[in-house]
């Protein structure tokens, strides 16, 4: 197809400030991001998905819609930009065998889910497109700040996507080529395991000022901390969010922490590479042995839906 220019609505990379026609397959939570800050970043969009009313919806939000995948190959011409956002596993696999009778090695793919680096690598080789696997990280808060990606790949398909993934990430310096084929996914396969570990970190040192000799304020414990102090993160600012609309004790949070499987992955990694990992094995211990009534496994929950949207388990 042609690339006309367009001024984007945000500040272009300086690599290019091309217009870009991309496909979204999957409008999910995530999906359903990637095609609103596509739009606004001044790109058009053609996005599928199983459910009709997403597709409606995304519609309204400036996208063409496409009622399947051949449809959505149609509507991209010559030159096939599609980003997938479905779940990682089978529904990875089965879009591709639908996309691959329509795709040659000038067209790109990028593979948005939490799929395992060794999964990409088979894909990578699998594939006639270049195939971009693109770990991303920043939950339903990229709406308004954007994502983090981290993209492996051809650098010939990275470099030409870059104005689509300044778009969807904080900017330029929110996404970055990690190296070959399986790369990105392995290093958000390892930033899930830093969440694991980190998480942990301060459910146990809430656990200390819950359970400590002195009635504590824990959202006034956080707010202080977030202000200036070393321990200062987004995580701890989920912290003060979960003490706010919870309570120091947590209320009804229950202790169960949910996930587990790219914790897994690490860790399984690192016992390959024979790398120490102690705190993210511990951590993901924790998760496993989510089974006893623990303060620390309570807030790792509530966080997980301060991040995440994940749905929250309760007592009640």
């Amino acid at each position: 197809m042609d690339l006309t220019f367009c001024e984007p609505q945000r500040t272009p990379s300086s690599r290019s400030n091309a217009w870009y026609e991309t496909g979204v397959v999957g409008l999910g939570r995530m999906g359903r991001i990637v095609v609103d800050r596509v739009v606004e970043g001044g790109h058009d969009v053609v996005a599928f998905d199983v459910d009709e009313t997403a597709v409606a919806d995304a519609s309204d939000a400036g996208a063409t819609p496409a009622d399947s995948l051949s449809e959505l190959v149609e509507q991209l011409g010559a030159q096939k930009r599609i980003w997938l956002m479905v779940p990682a596993g089978d529904a990875v696999d089965a879009a591709l065998t639908e996309l691959e009778p329509h795709l040659d090695s000038e067209d790109i793919v990028i593979d948005g889910g939490n799929s395992h680096f060794e999964a990409s690598l088979r894909r990578e080789r699998e594939t006639d497109a270049a195939y971009l696997d693109c770990g991303t990280s920043g939950g339903p808060a990229g709406a308004e700040h954007g994502f983090s990606l981290m993209i492996g790949g051809p650098e010939w398909a990275y470099e030409t996507c870059s104005p689509v993934f300044d778009a969807v990430a904080t900017g330029p310096d929110g996404h970055g080529r990690m190296g070959p084929a399986g790369s990105g996914h392995y290093v958000k396969m390892v930033h899930n395991g830093v969440e694991y570990a980190l998480m942990q970190a301060y459910g146990e040192g809430f656990d200390l000022l819950a359970n400590g000799r002195y009635d504590l304020d824990l959202e006034q414990v956080a707010r202080t901390w977030n202000n200036g102090a070393v321990i200062r993160s987004w995580l701890l600012e989920l912290c003060e969010e979960a003490f706010r609309e919870e309570g120091s004790n947590l209320g009804t949070v229950a202790d169960y922490v949910a996930g587990g499987s790219t914790g897994t992955w690490t860790v399984e990694e690192a016992l390959t590479q024979e790398v120490p990992v102690p705190l993210i094995y511990a951590a993901l211990a924790e998760r496993f042995g989510s089974r006893s009534d623990r303060f620390s496994r309570r807030l790792a929950n509530r966080l997980r839906y301060g991040f995440g949207r994940h749905e929250v388990a309760r007592t009640e």
